[in-house]
């Protein structure tokens, strides 16, 4: 397993991408909306890994609820699974607990999270590339 990405919630991913650009050498940059989510995603790519910006696309998402209790900053941590379906298995008989089901996240990627309490008050993203990504 590595780290995949690390995902941060921002008011407004045009200016978040304009700050990141100022510090960073990044080439490549991928947009998306994720309706099932109610997010925009804009994604970093680094040379070894990727940064994830996160903005809210509804009042209901959960990317504006944390941004309304927290403020911006750090989302998650999302972690690649070889084997989404194996490894939820395997952590759900070691207690952990999930948010929801497996599902699709953006670029059609098989995602789950891990409930904070399960990890130290981290929230963890499971997230596994489809065939031929």
């Amino acid at each position: 397993m590595r780290v995949d990405h690390i995902a941060i919630a921002v008011k407004n991913v045009e200016e978040a991408v304009k700050n990141y650009q100022n510090i960073l050498n990044i080439d490549k940059i991928e947009i998306e909306d994720v309706p099932s989510e109610k997010v925009r995603v804009v994604m970093l790519n680094l040379e070894d890994t990727r940064i994830e910006l996160l903005e809210p696309t509804a009042e209901n998402s959960p990317i504006s609820k944390f941004l309304n209790e927290k403020g911006e900053g750090i989302h998650h941590i999302a972690i690649t699974a070889d084997n989404i379906e194996e490894d939820v298995a395997r952590g759900q008989k070691k207690g952990m607990r999930f948010l929801g089901e497996i599902r699709t996240g953006s670029y059609g990627r098989k995602i789950t999270f891990i409930h904070p309490k399960s990890l130290n008050g981290v929230l963890t993203e499971f997230c596994q590339s489809s065939p031929g990504k």
